[in-house]
């Protein structure tokens, strides 16, 4: 009889992070992944024809999806913290896909969109996310510039930038002005949605 498996929690991943494999960055950057990479796409005979620019054989995307599954079992997620492995188990992974929502409502009112899987030649239209998605905005230019995106009908969703400054100062990685720059941005999209008449749109 087949063992029942535990999802992976928070904590979990926490003890993995501090107990994993050590692996310096570099090793893992040019030597573990493009190996593993090269490995499976050898092994699963992965072809990409470079015309084709979403593959829509289901040969081909069954080949990507064990290739993935089988990169992520035997590499891990590198922790760059603790320059530490974090490994999982095929049936880990497997547990996750299966538990994992199909579908979950973004955003509020009327700007609210539902969300579910869509297959490469699904009739139905993609869903558009807009922004300059973590790409640095001044602070003089930061609402006009995520305005200009909400105010576009076929935007569903904002997935916005980062602020170079904040009044001024540099917003440096757990400092008070990260703090306030995260908390300026939130509430500048905000904004930026209600003036583009968007109240609600997913962020």
């Amino acid at each position: 009889m087949k063992a029942i498996v535990k999802g992976v929690t928070v904590f979990d991943v926490y003890d993995r992070a501090k107990s994993g494999p050590k692996v310096a960055e570099k090793e893992w950057d040019f030597k573990i992944i493009p190996q593993t990479a090269a490995a499976l796409a050898k092994k699963y005979d992965i072809k990409i024809d470079k015309k084709t620019i979403i593959p829509e054989s289901k040969e081909l995307t069954d080949k990507l999806f064990n290739a993935g599954l089988d990169m992520l079992v035997e590499c891990g997620i590198y922790c760059i913290d603790t320059g530490r492995v974090i490994k999982y188990t095929r049936d880990e992974v497997l547990h996750a896909i299966e538990a994992a929502p199909d579908n979950f409502i973004f955003g509020e009112g009327q700007e609210a969109i539902y969300v579910t899987p869509r297959h490469s030649s699904s009739s139905k239209p993609p869903l558009i996310q807009g922004g300059p998605t973590g790409s640095p905005c001044s602070e003089e230019m930061f609402l006009p510039i995520h305005q200009s995106y909400a105010q576009e009908p076929i935007i569903d969703t904002i997935v916005d930038g980062v602020m170079q400054t904040i009044m001024g100062k540099d917003p440096v990685p757990g400092s008070p002005w990260e703090l306030m720059a995260v908390r300026a941005e939130a509430l500048q999209v905000r904004q930026a949605q209600m003036l583009a008449g968007r109240t609600g749109m997913g962020l």
